[in-house]
């Protein structure tokens, strides 16, 4: 330290203290101007994030003015961010590392997980009576929540994102990324039954990701910049033994043929980074030494070396802002993460209520083709009384049995409608349909969609618009990415810097040991042994001692600089990181746009629903009265069978019509719920319930009324009806019996 007080007192002018004070003024404005805006931002923003993810309406965004990322864009409303935060399916929290306490090697043994649960929930076996399923709509979801293999995959995601956090803190720069997309391998949807209906723009939502193409660039500049120093420290040992003997080709210089020499090695060091750009290297290295040169001095010899180095960053690399950018990324993503678990239990939830009411439009249409084939039935029957008496011409038979069979065709089709939709139903409600009881128990459902007006048809465009874009879990991913975007443009940006380190050092040698017993000193009488004592032994404590009380001193600072030249592959970074955020500000806001097209589109869509359900209703009461009086007519012999045969197709239709545009009312009423993102606060379902997969509060599903009592249909099952057709045998076709003609009289010759 006497280097430091040479210098300081050579380099000290008058008035010090103010240039001390200068010089701290600088550090501290340097250091403020690196710290990010984000963090700035921070406690506002956790503000907002304590507020109730259920609100519909909220101002427009107050973070556009502090929050650069959202800065030129557009007033939209203030996203209501997922809640609560950092959700976990269980105990273990993989953000936090495991301690040495109490077993010293746990940091380094492999993590355990339990396995994943491939059996069905209780509940499901509970709603199994006299061997069929009896579902209603809140039973399907509940179990959806608790068995979907969808939102179970989609919950190991959370655990992924908090071991992402894990590996930022570790300061490095490889962060490996959440999957946020949704899962969508349920099989199903409304089925053949439900078809037309919806807004004039369709029903589809449009995504807010950027296409790559078949050849596009899929790589960003997420991840460049200055490279973060480790913030775990490392701890280096080396532990060498090593026994030598080297012949002399001239014993001169050792005094000896052969060198003898045994070193024991101990090396150690020490590494760490600081998030302030700091690295700190402290070395410390000890030798043991017996020799038989003649010429050593001590032998044993003990020889320490002590080397402590901080190095600080100035330009590229230095402050907290960017070496921890990757931190504040891995939590950014970590949110995005709990987003997208909402926004999965949005799209499962809504395409079970899909399955659900195509389930229940296979049901009742079955049921319809069966009241059309025993209507077609009874007709053929009547026709074939008339025909024996005489009061009915034999087409009219034909043309009643060709109806028959078509409605047996249609029935047999609908069956097996019916039966893959619940088949469909099971698969998404269940995990495992090995056990026989429940791959064969026919599904039941007990709830019908009401007709009355929800609450969401009657609210204004506008109304709607703000809760989607508040509520909108996409929305809020846009946002956090965006968010990601602006930290790794921030990074980009210090990359252009050149690199300007100062660092200092100090260090200690350090020599101890015994005399060598073969020493020798030369002089004018030529060489004699060196007398005991001569050199006087010096233990290991002393030699430690030594290191730190300027004995042998080694202390120094200096700096570092490197500027590139051109500097082409950081503009070049810098450039697309900035192209890449601009990119991703117009994404965001063309999601807002399509946003407020979905929310327009799904309440046209209701509209329209409504007028075709009352318009297919009042069809059907016509062709039923219609068919009815024709019957009559049909009975007095003002009719004919062909006549019949089409109100009945007519009635068929209408039924058919009905069916489809209830169900599909029912399906773009769920569908507004799933684009306002209200869906879960609706049914009463809590977002932390659904991430364990333990439901304790049964869904309350509104706008559902019971289904009316009516029988029950069978179904034979697939392979019964092709074992029925394979022992039937194909009738020949016949003449059908010819009615008795009256006797005329005979003509005269």
């Amino acid at each position: 330290m006497e280097f430091f007080n040479e210098r300081g007192e050579t380099l000290k002018p008058k008035g010090a203290f103010f240039l001390k004070l200068r010089a701290t003024a600088a550090i501290a404005m340097l250091l403020a101007s690196t710290a990010p805006t984000w963090a700035l931002g921070q406690s506002a923003q956790q503000g907002q994030q304590s507020a109730p993810a259920a609100q519909g309406t909220a101002q427009a965004n107050p973070q556009k003015g502090t929050d650069p990322a959202l800065q030129g864009l557009p007033p939209e409303p203030a996203p209501n961010y997922t809640q609560p935060l950092y959700m976990r399916p269980t105990e273990r929290n993989f953000t936090q590392p495991r301690g040495y306490w109490p077993n010293p090697f746990r940091p380094y043994l492999p993590t355990t997980l339990t396995p994943p649960r491939f059996s069905n929930s209780i509940r499901l076996e509970d709603l199994i009576k006299n061997g069929k399923i009896y579902l209603s709509l809140s039973d399907a979801i509940l179990l959806a929540l608790e068995n979907n293999y969808d939102i179970a995959i989609q919950r190991v995601n959370l655990d992924i994102a908090d071991t992402e956090i894990l590996r930022a803190h570790s300061g490095t720069n490889l962060l490996l990324g959440v999957g946020s997309g949704l899962v969508t391998n349920t099989l199903g949807g409304a089925g053949t039954t439900v078809t037309g209906g919806g807004g004039p723009g369709g029903t589809s939502a449009a995504t807010g990701g950027a296409g790559t193409g078949a050849g596009g660039q899929a790589l960003t500049t997420s991840g460049t910049g200055p490279v973060p120093e480790a913030l775990d420290p490392t701890l280096t040992g080396t532990i060498q033994l090593q026994r030598q003997t080297i012949p002399q080709t001239s014993p001169a210089f050792t005094g000896t043929p052969a060198l003898n020499q045994n070193t024991n090695e101990y090396n150690f060091a020490y590494n760490q980074g600081f998030i302030t750009g700091t690295a700190l290297n402290v070395t410390f290295n000890n030798s043991y030494t017996t020799t038989n040169n003649a010429f050593a001095v001590f032998s044993p010899q003990l020889q320490s070396t002590f080397s402590a180095q901080l190095t600080q960053h100035l330009l590229q690399g230095f402050g907290w802002g960017v070496n921890g950018r990757f931190i504040v990324q891995a939590k950014n993503t970590r949110r995005i993460a709990d987003s997208a678990f909402r926004q999965q239990l949005l799209f499962t939830i809504n395409q079970v209520e899909n399955i659900y009411w195509g389930l229940v439009s296979a049901y009742e249409d079955l049921e319809a083709k069966q009241r059309s084939l025993q209507q077609s039935t009874q007709l053929l029957s009547d026709d074939k009384k008339q025909l024996e008496i005489g009061t009915l011409a034999p087409l009219d038979v034909v043309s009643a049995n060709s109806a028959v069979e078509t409605d047996k065709q249609a029935v047999i089709a609908s069956q097996s409608n019916l039966e893959y939709q619940q088949l469909i139903m099971k698969q998404a409600i269940a995990r495992s349909l090995e056990d026989p009881t429940l791959a064969n128990a026919p599904v039941i459902p007990t709830d019908r969609v009401s007709l009355l007006e929800v609450p969401e048809e009657g609210q204004s465009a506008d109304d709607l618009v703000r809760q989607a874009k508040a509520n909108s879990p996409a929305i809020e991913q846009s946002i956090l990415t965006l968010k990601n975007d602006e930290v790794t443009l921030k990074g980009a940006r210090n990359g252009l810097l050149p690199t300007v380190d100062v660092y200092a050092f100090y260090g200690a040698s350090a020599l101890g040991g015994s005399q060598n017993p073969g020493c020798v000193n030369f002089g004018a009488t030529g060489e004699t042994p060196c007398p005991p004592g001569q050199y006087p032994d010096v233990g290991f404590g002393s030699t430690f001692s030594n290191l730190f009380n300027s004995t042998g001193p080694d202390k120094g600072v200096g700096f570092n600089i490197t500027v590139p030249i051109r500097n082409r592959f950081a503009q070049s970074v810098q450039a697309r990181s900035e192209l890449e955020f601009r990119q991703a500000q117009m994404r965001l806001q063309q999601l807002y746009v399509q946003t407020r097209m979905n929310v327009v589109n799904a309440q046209f869509a209701l509209t329209n629903d409504r007028a075709s359900v009352q318009s297919a209703i009042a069809t059907r009461d016509y062709d039923r009265q219609s068919l009815d009086a024709e019957l009559k007519k049909l009975h007095l012999g003002a009719s004919t069978t062909a006549l019949v045969l089409q109100q009945q197709r007519s009635l068929a239709i209408a039924e058919s019509t009905v069916i489809s545009s209830t169900a599909k009312y029912a399906i773009d009423r769920a569908a507004l719920s799933q684009i306002l993102a209200s869906t879960l606060d609706r049914y009463g379902i809590s977002i932390a319930d659904a991430v364990v997969g333990k439901i304790t509060q049964q869904p309350t599903i509104p706008g559902l009324e019971p289904a009316k009592n009516q029988p029950e249909v069978t179904l034979p099952g697939q392979q019964q009806n092709l074992q029925r057709e394979q022992q039937q045998a194909v009738p020949e076709p016949q003449n059908p019996p010819q009615p008795q003609q009256p006797n005329q009289p005979q003509q005269p010759q």
